[in-house]
């Protein structure tokens, strides 16, 4: 296998690469065109190569974008395309990187002040960016004295330490900015890759929200409920009795999508850095071959793949965390919890008790959820459009008309109620919890605590119930040393913890 194709083969998957097709297979006749299986082959590995392509910049962003746009009818392919539309391939200039040459000097600069000496290509991967482009930096930065070669390293390469006119410059770059990390990727480059990557071209089906839910008893009107809800890419409002699983359902939504996206470590808008990859949030997936290694060759590693982000904010929510955060310590931005989310979900949890008043939190996105941008203003005062593009779930245990005026609930299709679970769905959820936490399933004993503690004193049952109650009886039993087993005492005292104020 030549070294494109293995670059080619990820996670069993052929990835679709975004250069325009070959000349040579333009024109095919009816006649002599190949099998469909050889035709998708030679479409996806071959790489054209022109005489003047070094000194052309490429649109693989704009390309990528026309290939999400034109997806498979096969809903096997489908689920391939979606996963694969959009991959960032490695920039062979600085025009294709969209950075300048000063910026990525700045980094090599910090970097180097910070580490002491560093190889070229330990330079390289900081920056994240081929050795080729780095290497034309460096040579500058030495033929200016701002750094030197002081030894060598293994595979021809070298090792270099800043002057101390390079030092004072790399002090003179960190008082306006601290960052050095990965070299930012520009806003126009970020967008594009929303758009390839978009939760609109998903559509989930019955069979992907039943693999997505499948750890939770949800019943048929409830997928019902669900599916178109999912499917419109806009906003859902999950409202009912605390205890139900809202949350639950809500941040299980992302799975019914396509797996993984790509987003940027960071982006830069003029000369403000805005950092998007976010450890606490996003879940890296890093990119593997068959067998089973690291697959670097022909990446743009400015870029990250994650698992499609499901970001989770609650009461600490403020207005501070729908905007860019600036720290003025360090010059660097942070992206706000909607761009973080893009192309995944955004969940509003216990809608209405937010630090902000919720009007403040309504009038902020009323045009966001229904023309899916949004305005962000930088560090510098500029004005920027960004895309707008999740799912934006709010939950809430608060009567919806309460919290929002009309005006509101028309931008939100969707509203769904998530009842009490049924006699018989409570009694299989305590059936399938007693064989998560091991107990022996004891469905007369189960019956007389429902009775005695629930129907006879009419106390509403709720889908957390059977696990509150059976993780009472299991911690007893690990405390005291016990077996693992139910029984009509630990139970009794588990319902007197449980609902001693309830």
């Amino acid at each position: 296998m030549d070294s494109l194709s293995a670059l080619l083969l990820i996670d069993g998957l052929v990835m679709t690469f975004p250069f325009q097709a070959d000349e040579k297979h333009a024109h095919l006749t009816n006649e002599n065109k190949p099998t469909s299986a050889e035709a998708e082959r030679e479409r996806l590995v071959e790489r054209p190569r022109h005489v003047d392509e070094e000194s052309q910049p490429r649109s693989w962003l704009e390309q990528a974008s026309r290939e999400s746009s034109s997806q498979n009818s096969n809903p096997a392919s489908s689920r391939i395309i979606r996963e694969t539309t959009f991959f960032p391939i490695a920039p062979r200039t600085f025009l294709e990187a969209g950075v300048s040459e000063s910026s990525v000097e700045e980094l090599i600069c910090k970097y180097l002040l910070a580490s002491g000496v560093a190889s070229l290509r330990a330079i390289a991967r900081q920056v994240c960016l081929p050795v080729q482009l780095v290497e034309t930096v460096v040579a500058r930065l030495k033929r200016e004295q701002i750094l030197g070669y002081v030894g060598q390293a293994a595979m021809n390469d070298y090792v270099c330490k800043l002057t101390e006119l390079g030092r004072e410059r790399g002090r003179r770059f960190s008082e306006t900015c601290s960052f050095f990390g990965a070299t930012p990727v520009p806003l126009d480059q970020y967008i594009q890759s929303i758009r390839c990557q978009t939760i609109k071209e998903q559509n989930p089906t019955l069979i992907d929200l039943q693999r997505a839910f499948s750890d939770l008893l949800l019943d048929r009107q409830m997928m019902k409920k669900l599916g178109p809800a999912i499917n419109s890419g806009k906003g859902m409002l999950l409202f009912g009795n605390s205890g139900n699983g809202k949350t639950s359902i809500a941040e299980r939504v992302t799975a019914s999508f396509g797996k993984h996206v790509w987003i940027p470590k960071s982006i830069v808008v003029d000369r403000d850095i805005i950092r998007v990859y976010d450890p606490m949030n996003h879940v890296e997936a890093p990119v593997v071959n068959r067998e089973g290694l690291l697959q670097e060759h022909g990446m743009d590693h400015r870029w990250i793949r994650v698992e499609r982000p499901t970001i989770v904010v609650g009461g600490e929510l403020t207005m501070e965390h729908l905007e860019i955060q600036y720290n003025r310590a360090t010059g660097i931005s942070e992206a706000p919890v909607q761009m973080k989310s893009n192309c995944g979900t955004l969940v509003i949890d216990d809608f209405g008790r937010q630090r902000m008043n919720v009007e403040e939190l309504l009038n902020r996105w009323i045009v966001p959820l229904e023309k899916r941008y949004d305005y962000l203003n930088t560090s510098s005062g500029k004005k920027i459009q960004v895309p707008f593009d999740q799912l934006v779930i709010f939950s809430t245990n608060l009567e919806p008309k309460d919290l929002v005026d009309d005006a509101f609930l028309r931008r939100i299709p969707y509203k769904i109620e998530v009842p009490n679970p049924s006699l018989e769905n409570f009694v299989r959820l305590f059936q399938i919890v007693c064989g998560v936490l091991g107990f022996v399933w004891e469905p007369e004993m189960i019956r007389r605590m429902i009775e005695r503690h629930y129907l006879s004193v009419g106390r509403p049952m709720r889908n957390c119930h059977p696990r509150d109650l059976l993780l009472q009886v299991k911690n007893h039993c690990r405390f005291n040393q016990l077996p693992n087993a139910l029984s009509s005492e630990l139970l009794e005292d588990a319902c007197k913890n449980y609902f001693s104020i309830i």
